[in-house]
């Protein structure tokens, strides 16, 4: 598996680890989407808000920071045995730890969940009508399950 994390500036501090539990994610979340760990690469970006809203400006035309962006790759053709890049999740230090704070979970926990919702949106998962999201929303609860966390919607 293919995992290159970015950390930008101090808003991430109260987290240390980042790496580990970006690599716990993926190999929990990559057997559940039917993807084997030497096949995908993803790129992890942790930044502040300020960053998040300036990129979420540009790519979605939305003025504000969010929690979790993603940026789905175009499938390409590589030489046997390269990792197929799935994509780009940026997420935002600020947003990430009041929503945590806001609704009673670990920042660990809710980075974890939000990572997943990334990978989830660059395998192709959305959340644009209910039926969609419950699809996605269940296959998180089963993901974070498996790394014993609770389910984030209850």
């Amino acid at each position: 598996m293919s995992i290159d994390i970015d950390v930008e500036g101090a808003g991430w501090d109260g987290l240390p680890g980042l790496e580990g539990l970006a690599q716990q994610m993926m190999t929990a979340a990559l057997p559940a989407l039917g993807m084997h760990e030497d096949s995908v690469a993803v790129s992890i970006l942790f930044t502040d808000d300020e960053s998040v809203a300036r990129i979420n400006g540009e790519w979605r035309g939305k003025d504000y920071a969010t929690n979790v962006l993603s940026f789905p790759a175009e499938n390409m053709p590589l030489p046997p045995g390269e990792p197929q890049p799935l994509g780009d999740i940026v997420l935002a230090s600020g947003v990430v730890a009041r929503e945590a704070e806001a609704q009673g979970k670990t920042l660990r926990d809710h980075t974890i969940h939000l990572m997943i919702h990334g990978l989830l949106h660059l395998a192709g998962y959305d959340h644009e009508d209910d039926k969609d999201a419950a699809v996605m929303e269940a296959l998180e609860t089963q993901i974070l399950k498996g790394l014993g966390i609770s389910d984030p919607y209850e």
